[in-house]
């Protein structure tokens, strides 16, 4: 009989799984020019908040790389930089009309996701293992959700 699989590896499975199933209905709904990075730049700027310094940080890469790819993502018409309240010399990137069209659409596909997983192994036991892996995170980083970010 097989080991079982360490869950850090059944957990990047089901996050690929999720990410790959989430691309392909994008792509259905006609958003052809959406890539799996923008997830991470398109999460913080709906929180209206991040300059391009405080993404390359969460990222874990250069200003330039995080500079590149908000500019491809604002070249689509998702994000635009916006004057920060708090830096006159910096921008903190924000969501457009598009973006945000674009994010209830991220919503909408992964709330009809999570209800094929539900199909699959039941709505209680969803719901427990979402109780349960949101109390792991949060026991880990002080009762807080860290921000999603790319794996270094």
């Amino acid at each position: 009989m097989a080991p079982p699989l360490f869950l850090a590896r059944l957990l990047g499975m089901a996050f690929g799984t999720l990410v790959d199933d989430l691309h392909d209905r994008l792509r259905a709904r006609g958003y052809t020019d959406v890539r799996p990075s923008f997830g991470f730049v398109l999460l913080e700027a709906a929180q209206g908040r991040s300059t391009i310094t405080d993404l390359a940080a969460l990222m874990g890469g250069t200003k330039q790389a995080a500079s590149k790819l908000v500019g491809t993502i604002r070249a689509r018409g998702y994000v635009a930089l916006t004057p920060s309240p708090d830096d006159a010399r910096a921008k903190v990137v924000t969501l457009t009309a598009r973006g945000r069209t674009l994010m209830a659409a991220v919503e909408s596909i992964y709330t009809e996701l999570e209800g094929e997983w539900a199909a699959r192994i039941g709505a209680t036991r969803l719901a427990t293992l979402r109780k349960d892996l949101e109390r792991a995170v949060r026991g880990r980083h002080g009762g807080a959700l860290p921000a999603l970010r790319p794996t270094r």
